[in-house]
């Protein structure tokens, strides 16, 4: 777990320390599950416009491991650090995780570590090599103004000099929690008012439902719960996905966006996941897929397939103890 955004949120609840590789590990919220078969191939018909239902896919990625991670050093914007050697091996250890995922979109923060971790998890996907990678400022990590390039316990000392609590605290020059998840927000909205243009405009020219290809490549490799499998699978007459995006960005942001969707707009949860968790920060690479429905002139409407997941790190694991 990236230290600046456990500062940012709480320190470091909800994970503990795998010693000394430098990677926190954050206690599994889901578990994957491999070869669930292909979906049936029928798609429900289309409801009226005015009615029509709009869903994506939304799969979001922390960056791998730098230096600074390993040695407890904010970051935040002013530092940009490049991957570590541990974290290019998590950046492809994901990559092959989701190598058979079919993407249609690739966002990524514009600071290096993303970029590196984009690069490193696109080159193992067998249909997204060559896809357009989209770099977005609004998916930077928080910014921490004086505190960038300093040990975590000069933040902790910090707050604590100011009389505040460390995740709440501001240093000189650097972002509130407000201002991290207004950029969030605002991403968010992007993302939703693009998907739905470019929905629209197929709509126009090729009328009828989407197909499930995209449900299938996820149903392939993530674990979908009973109550969560109708959200990809056709079968259940929801209409099949538009869009597969992937988001690589920062822990702190990362969990201030979840706890936008959670808080604003009702973000629906599997069984297994209970919402104190959602104060976990993600592991380096740690993966949360959710599923995005929404309808012109509604709020979008989340439902958290996987949070934090970080099976294909135990590969890392066991290569980093050789």
């Amino acid at each position: 777990m990236t230290q600046e955004a456990a500062s940012a949120y709480g320190c470091g609840a909800g994970s503990r320390s795998s010693g000394g590789s430098g990677v926190s590990e954050v206690i599994p919220q889901c578990r994957s599950r491999a070869g669930l078969g292909r979906r049936a191939e029928a798609t429900a018909s289309p409801p009226p416009d005015h009615v029509r239902m709009t869903r994506f896919a939304l799969t979001v990625v922390r960056h791998g491991e730098t230096r600074l991670n390993k040695e407890k050093v904010l970051q935040g914007q002013g530092i940009d650090e490049p991957l570590s050697e541990t974290g290019f091996k998590q950046a492809a250890a994901a990559g092959r995780f989701m190598s058979k995922v079919r993407f249609t979109h690739a966002f990524s923060s514009d600071l290096t570590r993303a970029k590196q971790t984009m690069h490193g998890i696109l080159k193992h996907n067998l249909f997204c090599k060559d896809m357009t990678v989209q770099y977005d400022s609004r998916l930077r990590e928080r910014k921490y103004g004086a505190a960038e390039g300093k040990p975590l316990s000069d933040l902790r000392n910090m707050a604590k000099e100011a009389g505040e609590e460390c995740p709440f605290f501001t240093p000189p020059g650097g972002e509130t929690l407000d201002q991290v998840e207004m950029r969030g927000k605002q991403f968010f909205e992007f993302l939703c008012q693009l998907i739905l243009k470019e929905a629209d405009q197929k709509q126009q020219f090729s009328p009828g439902a989407p197909s499930n290809n995209l449900e299938t490549s996820l149903a392939e490799i993530f674990p979908l719960e009973t109550n969560y499998s109708s959200e990809v699978n056709s079968d259940s007459g929801a209409p099949g996905l538009v869009a597969s995006v992937l988001v690589v960005s920062h822990g702190a942001y990362m969990r201030s966006l979840f706890g936008y969707f959670l808080t604003d707009l009702k973000c629906s949860l599997p069984a297994s996941l209970r919402k104190f968790e959602l104060s976990s920060v993600s592991p380096n690479t740690g993966i949360s897929l959710f599923i995005i429905s929404f309808e012109k002139g509604k709020e979008p409407t989340p439902k958290c397939v996987c949070m934090n997941l970080q099976d294909h790190l135990n590969e890392v694991t066991k290569t980093l103890s050789v």
